[in-house]
């Protein structure tokens, strides 16, 4: 492998998170006002916080998106990733040779929330290789796209981003990556989304995460 540090997403990457999220989301959304698909619902937010869109939902529902609707909606959220989460197939492994080939210097940079990725890390048997380089667009000045999340990341390992490798899912989570100075290569099971994700900058696409170690 010729980087010296690889940087992965969570959501989408790891665990298979996307679609309990999103779940929750839109009872809640249509709950309050909002008459939108599931489908709809995942093309807006996939990749990015439901704050960055606070604009759009309060007008949509007519509503201010206020602590206690987040609170509502993170506990619901949570119920749901508690009972239903697993790992994305060959992710557990694939991180474990990561671990290995690069001397432990891998970290997870997350637009979510750090109790999320957290937990779900914990639930899949995974936070034990990446603690304590867990990052979360939450606790830095700007989220996805911008590239704090990957600088940050890159500063506690002492990588130049250059030097570092980044996974992602999205096209938000690959212009951070790609804004960062890192190289971007896009885990995309779903043929058909393949284009979207090289338009958004990805250097390479894949469709399995049990391929990675050997790249």
């Amino acid at each position: 492998m010729l980087f010296e540090a690889i940087f992965f997403d969570c959501d989408g990457v790891l665990v298979d998170s996307e679609h309990i999220t999103n779940r929750a989301l839109h009872t809640m959304l249509n709950a309050s006002g909002w008459a939108i698909s599931e489908a709809e619902c995942l093309q807006i937010f996939i990749g990015k916080t439901v704050r960055s869109e606070t604009a759009r939902i309060e007008r949509e529902t007519g509503q201010p998106l206020t602590d206690a609707w987040m609170a509502a909606f993170y506990a619901l959220r949570d119920q749901g990733l508690h009972a239903h989460l697993q790992a994305i197939p060959g992710a557990v492994a694939a991180v474990q040779q990561c671990h290995a080939l690069l001397g432990g210097k891998i970290a997870v940079a997350s637009g979510a929330d750090k109790a999320k990725v957290l937990m779900q890390l914990d639930k899949v048997g995974l936070l034990p290789l990446f603690d304590p380089h867990i990052f979360s667009g939450h606790d830095l000045p700007r989220s996805k796209p911008f590239p704090d999340v990957y600088l940050a990341a890159a500063q506690s390992l002492g990588v130049a981003p250059a030097r570092c490798l980044v996974i992602e899912d999205t096209p938000t989570g690959i212009e951070a990556g790609v804004a960062a100075g890192a190289t971007v290569w896009a885990y995309c099971p779903q043929a058909e989304q393949a284009n979207a994700l090289r338009a958004a900058g990805a250097h390479e696409v894949f469709a399995s995460m049990a391929e990675l170690p050997a790249r």
